[in-house]
């Protein structure tokens, strides 16, 4: 049996696994996240939301595609690589991949090293870029990627401690496509970490399991262990806390959102031709530092990232 508390309910296996699909179902028709003509492109990573949640589209019927972006992060990129590879391979799916070294001269360390940023600086914003072309360049509808309801609590309750407004206004379940950028869809939004795992777990899914060496200290961790806390002691909390805010508080942040994001504003990157807010996007900005800079370890916590 598998205990999930919010729901004060213990499922069976089979029970189980049809409330993740039912949940995900939900929050696809709550916010009109997908049709059943359109074509979704999954951002898969090789850990268990992003696995799980191609699985469950594919199970509800829709037409998903995954997409790979190899971050040079040494064997754990490898290992994160082997298992998306294995997971389209033994079902006989439609895989896209990317390597950031490959195609553009850089990895994730290198660029952490050279900009002397955060590691996921660099990483979202390279994967933000290569998800929305790859999506508008091979014609799909939306991008969906596997953030959970721990994820979106854990970034609402770090975004709401520093007011951080224009945030606020665009965390959303799904983002409506403009020009240049592709719908963004989270359809995981209604189920936690521990359900992913235990999806996986009946699904016979093989997930990379560790988390990222780079995201050593990042804040968003320590917001989620926070938040497990409450969650402890009271269940249900961050389901409450964060469809609270979307049902009576995110619509109150409207006039925080970019000004650009709703009226065009944006010019085209002189050398990519994506939508930006100046004349060089901050992708090709990132490759302008990084061009020519030669691979590097990053040490995280006084040792080095492995190769």
């Amino acid at each position: 049996m598998i205990d999930v508390r919010r729901h004060n309910a213990n499922f069976c296996s089979d029970h189980f696994m049809k409330l993740v699909r039912d949940q995900t179902q939900k929050a696809i028709d709550a916010f009109e996240m997908l049709h059943r003509d359109e074509r979704v492109l999954v951002a898969v990573s090789g850990g268990k939301d992003s696995l799980a949640l191609w699985d469950i589209l594919l199970t509800l019927g829709y037409q998903a595609d995954g997409f790979y972006v190899g971050l040079g992060i040494g064997g754990y990129s490898d290992r994160s690589g082997a298992h998306v590879r294995a997971f389209a391979a033994d079902r006989g799916l439609t895989l896209h991949e990317v390597d950031l070294r490959d195609t553009h001269g850089f990895d994730v360390p290198t660029a952490a090293a050279v900009t002397k940023r955060a590691p996921c600086s660099s990483c979202g914003l390279s994967k933000r870029h290569l998800f929305d072309k790859a999506a508008l360049d091979g014609g799909y509808d939306a991008v969906a990627t596997g953030h959970n309801l721990d994820d979106e609590a854990a970034v609402l309750f770090g975004n709401t401690l520093r007011w951080q407004t224009e945030y606020l206004a665009r965390q959303l379940p799904v983002l409506p496509a403009r020009a240049g950028f592709p719908r963004k869809i989270k359809p995981l939004v209604r189920l936690g970490e521990r359900e992913m795992a235990a999806f996986c777990v009946l699904r016979g899914i093989d997930y990379v399991v560790e988390e990222c060496p780079m995201a050593a200290g990042n804040k968003h961790l320590g917001y989620k262990a926070a938040l497990n806390e409450i969650e402890a002691s009271s269940p249900g909390a961050k389901q409450a806390f964060y469809f609270g805010f979307l049902a009576r508080a995110v619509e109150r942040f409207a006039d925080a959102a970019p000004a650009h994001a709703e009226a065009g504003e944006t010019a085209l990157c002189a050398r990519c031709g994506v939508p930006t807010t100046s004349e060089i996007c901050a992708f090709c900005r990132l490759l302008e530092k990084t061009s020519g800079a030669e691979p590097v370890n990053l040490t995280v916590k006084g040792r080095r990232v492995p190769t």
